[in-house]
């Protein structure tokens, strides 16, 4: 399984046009468009999970700097997300 990383992405990019776009380096398991929590609107990354390490490998190489929509893709095995401990702002300043 290789989970890769598409940045640069155009904010109205949806999660089928990711899809089709990788779909043609081979089986894709899942694309996740990431999203603001307030507004709901695309960050311009997503995630894309390939369960075949060669297309998985494939795809990485002959889509990163590939245009879609107009933008050139940054394409990359994503690194495993750090923890990075609490998150909130609990403590009042004075």
């Amino acid at each position: 399984m290789v989970n890769i990383y598409v940045g640069n992405l155009s904010y109205e990019a949806s999660e089928e046009e990711v899809r089709a776009a990788f779909e043609q380096h081979g089986e894709v398991s899942s694309v996740k468009v990431i999203k603001d929590r307030e507004t709901g609107r695309s960050r311009g990354f997503a995630f894309v999970e390939m369960p075949d390490d060669a297309e998985g490998h494939a795809a990485i190489e002959n889509m990163n700097g590939a245009e879609v929509n107009g933008r050139p893709l940054k394409v990359t095995e994503a690194r495993p997300r750090e923890d990075r401990g609490p998150r909130g702002g609990g403590g009042r300043r004075f």
